[in-house]
């Protein structure tokens, strides 16, 4: 009888045994295998509180200084004079620069319209070369969370680059923010010169997008 309890408690414990291995293995599978649900986190848009103006949020408790100092070291010193009534972040983005030791700085303007001029490249850069982008953009009215930038590079209809950075979290101030992207070089041989185009988009954590812009670009030989 005990040899029997033994045996019977044997395969439970093994059928137990079989169940965890089994399930260990289901796990250890899902969590190195991509699933749907995995590409669309980026895309999945986060559940946020109600915003309120940042004048509301700092004119609270304003008569209590550890609190007044507790947020400044939270946001930093916000200019009054760029803090709207309402809730709604302004992010303008400015210009953007394309920095190289082969060649003088490049600035691009932004159009007003955000188009640049659909009949030419809205610059030409040059095979093989090392560059640096850099975006200079002001924000004003109230704090922009989890403000990001967001490339998608297209050669004769074929998706061939995309590149999404976090440039971080930012208050309002009167001087413009410039945010440096690491170090790239492009592409270079007979199949990588050529005409490109692109979208830019610069979002929030919100998915509120302050400039969306497309353009085309040409790889070529030497600098233009």
């Amino acid at each position: 009888m005990g040899l029997e309890d033994e045996k019977k408690g044997g395969e439970a414990s093994g059928e137990t045994s079989d169940r965890e291995n089994r399930l260990s293995r289901m796990n250890s599978e899902s969590s190195l295998s991509p699933t749907e649900e995995d590409d669309d986190d980026e895309d999945r848009k986060p559940e946020l509180g109600p915003m309120i103006a940042l004048k509301e949020q700092l004119e609270k408790d304003k008569d209590d200084e550890s609190l007044k100092r507790w947020k400044e070291q939270l946001i930093g010193v916000v200019d009054f004079e760029d803090v709207g009534e309402t809730p709604d972040p302004v992010v303008k983005i400015l210009h953007l620069k394309i920095r190289s030791p082969d060649r003088d700085e490049m600035v691009l303007t932004i159009p007003d319209d955000g188009v640049p001029n659909p009949k030419s490249p809205w610059f030409t850069i040059k095979e093989g070369s090392k560059y640096t982008l850099v975006f200079n953009f002001r924000v004003t009215n109230n704090i922009v969370s989890g403000l990001r930038y967001n490339n998608t590079v297209w050669k004769t209809g074929v998706k061939v680059d995309s590149t999404k950075a976090m440039l971080g979290t930012f208050s309002p101030q009167a001087e413009p923010y410039q945010h440096v992207m690491p170090e790239e070089t492009t592409p270079s041989g007979i199949f990588a010169r050529g005409s490109y185009s692109a979208r830019t988009k610069f979002i929030d954590d919100d998915n509120k997008c302050y400039l969306e812009i497309n353009y085309t670009f040409d790889i070529r030989k030497n600098w233009q």
